[in-house]
């Protein structure tokens, strides 16, 4: 499941705009760094890349920029913002608390869909490699962490975690390319699917703060 199939699946009629769709194919770009950071954002250039009109795009900016993944400057543009480093122990503190409640709560009241949801996903991640393209890797991770804020059933936890999530992925991408053992580090999620799918709260927590803490750690060795 990519970013996109993960959006599509959480769309319904009600929510399936243009406005929406341009949101989540913008935001995949900024997370992963399709988009670099301070790039200016041309909002006819992504209409016409996306098949949109201009105003699903302005509208899409707007609650990006809400999520500080873009900035308006009047009469300079928009552009990407940059990946402030030294948002990493605000981010982390925050995740080292929210994430294993997300965890846990997931693992108490997910629905039978959403366990089945998370099985199939901890199947996938069981079989990544560590030879496998490491942002293709990144992708599956960040699918892994929205899931389980879906399946804790709490919607204002899932969009605060969502937007942190971003924040820490965006940190991630920037050290791709010097973090060894990505593919290693996402597999560590199959366990956490599996505490969760059988509800064990208490699994499911202190895997989740494990795996945050390790995310900081790792980043913090290449400071």
């Amino acid at each position: 499941m990519t970013l996109m199939d993960f959006a599509a699946d959480g769309i319904d009629a009600g929510m399936g705009t243009n406005a929406h769709r341009a949101y989540e194919v913008l935001r995949e770009r900024l997370v992963m760094l399709d988009i670099r950071p301070g790039a200016p954002i041309n909002d006819d250039g992504l209409a016409a890349d996306l098949g949109l009109g201009r105003t699903p795009v302005r509208e899409a900016l707007k609650r990006l920029e809400q999520d500080r993944l873009v900035v308006a400057y009047p009469r300079r543009g928009t552009f990407a913002t940059a990946v402030d480093m030294t948002d990493l122990t605000d981010i982390s503190e925050i995740r080292r608390q929210l994430e294993p409640t997300a965890a846990a709560r997931a693992a108490r009241t997910a629905s039978s869909e959403a366990r089945a949801r998370l099985r199939e996903l901890a199947a996938g991640i069981a079989e990544i490699a560590d030879d496998d393209d490491p942002r293709e890797v990144m992708r599956r991770d960040v699918v892994v962490h929205r899931e389980i804020y879906r399946a804790s059933g709490n919607p204002h936890l899932e969009r605060i975690l969502c937007g942190l999530d971003s924040h820490a992925t965006r940190i991630w991408c920037l050290f791709l390319d010097r973090l060894p053992g990505i593919a290693r580090h996402v597999r560590e999620h199959v366990a956490l699917l599996e505490a969760i799918v059988a509800g064990d709260e208490t699994a499911a927590a202190e895997l989740t703060l494990a795996h945050v803490v390790g995310f900081e750690n790792a980043i913090r060795a290449l400071l």
